[in-house]
């Protein structure tokens, strides 16, 4: 029974590693390959384009503007969520989560309905502020499918917590301040933690909404995913290749940063 126990779950480690294999390793181990089958120089080159360097660069402008913010937010919604009672909180916690249902893409074609030349705030617009087909437009559209990460890992670390030591803390003389700063958010720090990582390798990768909202401007308004596509279909296939491996190193990096944050918070837990 114990040899038949343990060639049972050898089989099953096997069947989920060779699927992770054949999904993820294959086709992720063949972009590597394809970007150095000529060696480093020509993929180096395919990067370190002004083309390459400014999509790079975006790309990162949008995720240091629009992780932060959503880190504040997703703090606050989950306190207001978790030790507050008022009249549509239901509605609130489901429209968290709802750029995990709606398609990227319509995300994007609903910012442009708002911002648009047409859209309810036109005004902008109208006055010489651009906001779709730019960086603004693109940074919304970031916080918007990066938005729910946070509030969704905060949440849960509240409800365990409890509040017996912010009650005492405010029986001490502690105002509300003094407390989320000193025993409230030391309690949620790896909620929090991992909620940032997640939010920043999705707003990373996002493509969808950003093809939208960007006008994809060589050199303006194109992100990393965005020379990915421009690159492939202009059948620049070194260049394609080049910025997938510095995306996916981006995400393996993430992934890293991830699993750091997972394994103190286990060690929290313990």
């Amino acid at each position: 029974m114990v040899e038949e126990g343990r060639f049972s779950r050898l089989g099953l480690r096997t069947v989920a590693l060779g699927y992770l294999a054949l999904l993820l390793g294959g086709p992720v181990g063949i972009v590597f390959y394809r970007t150095f089958e000529h060696g480093i120089g020509p993929a180096w080159d395919a990067v370190t384009t002004p083309e390459a360097q400014h999509a790079f660069w975006l790309t990162i402008q949008m995720v240091v503007i629009a992780v932060p913010i959503n880190t504040v937010f997703g703090i606050v919604t989950a306190i207001v969520l978790v030790r507050q009672e008022f009249r549509g909180k239901s509605l609130l916690n489901a429209a968290i989560d709802l750029p995990f249902a709606v398609s990227p893409v319509v995300i994007g074609l609903a910012l442009i309905l708002v911002y648009g030349q047409d859209g309810w705030f036109s005004w902008f617009a109208d006055h010489g502020i651009q906001i779709i087909f730019s960086t603004p437009g693109m940074i919304l559209a970031t916080i918007f499918v990066s938005l729910p990460f946070v509030v969704r890992e905060v949440v849960p670390v509240l409800r365990e917590v409890g509040t017996e030591q912010e009650q005492a803390a405010q029986t001490l003389g502690a105002n509300w301040w003094q407390t989320f700063w000193r025993v409230t958010l030391p309690a949620i720090r790896w909620g929090v933690g991992y909620g940032v990582v997640l939010a920043t390798a999705r707003a990373l990768g996002e493509f969808g909404a950003i093809s939208v909202v960007s006008g994809k401007i060589q050199g303006q308004t194109e992100t990393m995913t965005l020379f990915v596509e421009q690159r492939f279909q202009q059948f620049d296939l070194t260049g394609a290749y080049a910025a997938s491996v510095v995306l996916a190193l981006m995400a393996i990096l993430t992934l890293l940063v991830m699993n750091i944050f997972g394994r103190g918070r286990e060690a929290k837990e313990q």
